[in-house]
């Protein structure tokens, strides 16, 4: 059995992954972790589910992640630095979906990784990662005549933007064009901003509602569009991908992983 932390506990990813581990057979929670001003402290995991899981919520994030194997972490950047620092201590592998993170951040769980298995991914769902590698395939075909834009929708309480998912994205097109993404992103267009430039991946961000998430890339040619989307109805294929990263990482002492390792994606 795979004892599992979460991180977030209440939030509505962290409700999402309690579930999904209490429905898995070779899992089991043994920890659920929230900020020290959390209202549901010292209530049990699962009691929004009518569920006692003898996990109870807690702040004190050393004594959960003693008794873990893995953390499942879908917080803010700072949380989840908080979590990888004690992580480190006690050997606690940790599968990352926090988006927002700054280039120091990644720095940090890159080194974290020499004596840690870690999973980060910006989206963990199987079928977004499907997306990617047909994103790189057709970026690679249509690398010539065809103008890049990256659409993507989230709720209105998403507090980054692009998303990471989009991001990826851009990076997995960039790559395959020989690029970074760095050199080619267009993040804002405002004003009289003259035309396209050429082999620029261009990004456009909505909020609003409740959308989990929609990605659309459209490659835009002279006489005709290909669009590949992906759209998410529910947050249960993130959770799912999430304990399938944590059933990969039963096999890895250190590494950085992401799920086209997971999933075997990797060339």
């Amino acid at each position: 059995m795979m004892k599992i932390a979460i991180a977030g506990a209440t939030g509505r990813m962290g409700k999402m992954l309690i579930e999904a581990v209490l429905n898995s057979s070779d899992a089991q929670l043994v920890g659920a972790l929230e900020y020290s001003a959390c209202p549901q402290l010292g209530e049990d995991a699962g009691a929004f589910l009518g569920k006692k899981t003898g996990a109870l919520i807690s702040a004190d994030v050393s004594k959960v992640l003693a008794n873990a194997e893995f953390l499942i972490d879908f917080t803010r950047p700072e949380g989840t630095m908080a979590h990888l620092a004690i992580a480190e201590k006690t050997a606690t592998k940790m599968i990352i979906g926090t988006t927002g993170f700054s280039p120091e951040q990644i720095s940090s769980l890159q080194k974290a990784s020499a004596k840690l298995a870690i999973v980060f991914a910006p989206n963990m769902s199987v079928g977004v990662n499907a997306t990617f590698k047909l994103l790189e395939i057709a970026a690679k075909m249509l690398s010539e005549g065809y103008d890049i834009e990256v659409i993507e929708a989230h709720h209105r309480h998403k507090v980054d933007a692009p998303s990471g998912t989009a991001l990826k994205m851009g990076e997995v097109i960039a790559g395959a064009l020989g690029e970074k993404l760095e050199d080619v992103a267009v993040y804002a267009r405002e004003g009289h901003t003259g035309e396209r430039k050429p082999g620029s991946i261009g990004f456009a961000t909505i909020r609003g509602g409740d959308i989990v998430g929609d990605h659309t890339v459209l490659f835009a040619g002279e006489g005709e569009r290909i669009e590949i989307s992906h759209k998410s109805s529910s947050r249960q294929s993130y959770a799912q991908g999430a304990l399938r990263a944590a059933r990969f990482l039963q096999g890895q002492t250190s590494g950085l992983y992401d799920m086209q390792d997971v999933l075997g994606l990797r060339k």
